[in-house]
């Protein structure tokens, strides 16, 4: 078994990527944020087996295998969770997205990467010290 290979190591590769693929629906939701009837989208929380550190609900990591994979923009997705909106959060035009609002799980999103990206670079530097590598 490889050191990387640890489950705690695992699961914060995994959590690393679902923050990536949060960050690019975001980015998607601000970038149509004046596009007639566009709806925001999320990703669903992401939530670990506690006995064996799998995630729960799907694998965030799964590769493209073809371009007919990928669902368009503002079409509902597996692992998408459309947003509900109020009376008032949508616009004449249809669009349901509020700039304040993704800016703040945006900010929020960078914040829990570099958490997770900080513990994953001291789980492999305690590793290294028990190794006696360091």
């Amino acid at each position: 078994m490889a050191v990387t290979d640890l489950p705690i190591l695992g699961m914060l590769r995994t959590k690393m990527q679902w923050h990536q693929a949060r960050q690019k629906l975001i980015a998607e939701n601000v970038a149509n944020a004046d596009m007639p009837g566009f709806r925001p989208r999320d990703l669903a929380g992401l939530t670990f087996d506690r006995a064996t550190g799998e995630p729960v609900g799907g694998n965030p990591g799964l590769a493209r295998t073809s371009e007919s994979h990928i669902v368009p923009a503002g079409t509902e997705a597996p692992g998408a969770d459309p947003r509900r909106f109020k009376g008032f959060e949508i616009r004449p035009s249809g669009n349901g997205v509020n700039l304040e609002e993704e800016m703040m799980k945006a900010g929020d999103n960078q914040s829990d990467y570099q958490l997770a990206a900080s513990l994953y670079q001291k789980s492999l530097d305690a590793l290294k010290i028990a190794v006696g590598k360091r």
